[in-house]
């Protein structure tokens, strides 16, 4: 299905997160992460004469989060975010960040859970550590990572509710067993891959060992 899909990132907010629109030739859509930009994030959605089906959260993070509420308002999409960080959504200020009041959570995702758009599913896979509730989207050989991993990093663990030790053990159990090729879409920074992660992200080679 690699071909079936695009993919439009959008570096977004304050905090330069990243968001992906993500589409099928048929108009089928999906938004992850609408973090900030909310008129940005609709024009692109509107230009590529996309339905949105779903918005689909790594993360309950201010950064992460903050156009939720208008895209929602714009697009009527559901919102599908882990069970373990939904309470993120009864808050309209994080870290100094404050938005518009999100609607509750439509979908809570657990692991193993699949979100399809024409056809194309995107298996939910759990990797708590930044957050509890923290996910990765894995589609065919692309992984959507959100705070869990990046290019040559990690996501903060300095936040209450996470876990330096647990974020390394999803890494290591859950996204290093992935092929080497899959291309990894993160939720701040330039992709990756997990070959390339594997071999140069010092927190993945041991450089820099486990922490609580």
């Amino acid at each position: 299905m690699e071909n079936s899909l695009f993919i439009r990132r959008l570096v977004v907010g304050a905090l330069s997160a990243n968001c992906y629109v993500i589409g099928t030739p048929a108009g089928d859509g999906i938004v992850i992460d609408p973090g900030g930009n909310a008129d940005e994030i609709y024009r692109v959605i509107k230009q590529d004469n996309l339905k949105i089906s779903t918005i689909i959260l790594t993360h309950g993070h201010s950064d992460h989060i903050a156009a939720l509420r208008d895209i929602q308002d714009r697009t009527g999409a559901e919102v599908a975010i882990h069970a373990a960080d939904a309470d993120f959504l009864r808050t309209s200020s994080q870290f100094g960040i404050s938005y518009r009041m999100p609607r509750p959570p439509d979908i809570l995702l657990h692991d193993g859970d699949t979100v399809s758009i024409g056809g194309v599913s995107f298996t939910i896979i759990h990797t708590p550590g930044h957050t509890p509730g923290s996910i990765c989207i894995l589609e065919d050989n692309r992984i959507f990572t959100g705070d869990t991993l990046f290019r040559r990093g990690i996501g903060t663990t300095l936040m209450p509710g996470s876990s330096r030790r647990q974020l390394l053990s999803s890494i290591q159990t859950r996204l290093m067993a992935l092929p080497d090729e899959t291309v990894v879409h993160p939720g701040h920074g330039k992709e990756t891959t997990i070959g390339a992660e594997r071999h140069e992200n010092p927190y993945v080679t041991g450089r820099y060992g486990y922490s609580s």
